[in-house]
């Protein structure tokens, strides 16, 4: 149950992290896992973000997990990061952004995990990156699973 990358951005370019599920752990009838990540990049500005999510159906019901966090960084400018995590009895959704800017330059990272106990998990990462005179990089990373 282990999953690892390694992302390097230098000037404009964007590396997306790519998505993961995992099935069967101890215990558990039924289960599966999510997760998906991605970084937003310019020379003077960087935006990453990150989501993972769990459910294990046992004997005695069902148990669900949900992670996200995300950070931003620049030289001189500006930098916002958040993450609001939503939950009732049958589902679990976490959401993060993280933005930087400075003068023309600016990246965008945002990641949506959602767990509906008993039912589906899915995640999915976009990035966005600009600097003035080209094309903005853009980038999407999703995954989708059922608990099994």
């Amino acid at each position: 149950m282990k999953s690892s990358y390694l992302s390097v951005v230098i000037l404009s370019l964007m590396a997306p992290v790519g998505g993961t599920v995992v099935h069967a752990q101890d215990g558990c009838s039924g289960s599966a896992t999510v997760g998906s990540g991605g970084s937003g990049a310019t020379e003077n500005t960087s935006a990453s973000t990150l989501g993972t999510g769990g459910s294990c159906a046992t004997e005695d019901g069902h148990s669900s997990t949900v992670g996200s966090g995300g950070s931003a960084a620049a030289v001189d400018g500006k930098v916002d990061s958040d993450t609001k995590v939503n939950a009732n009895e049958n589902n679990l959704n976490a959401k993060s952004t993280a933005s930087a800017k400075e003068g023309g330059e600016w990246s965008r990272s945002k990641t949506q995990t959602k767990v509906r106990q008993g039912e589906d998990l899915s995640t999915r990462t976009k990035t966005m990156s600009h600097v003035p005179g080209s094309k903005p990089e853009k980038s999407t990373t999703a995954v989708q699973s059922q608990t099994q």
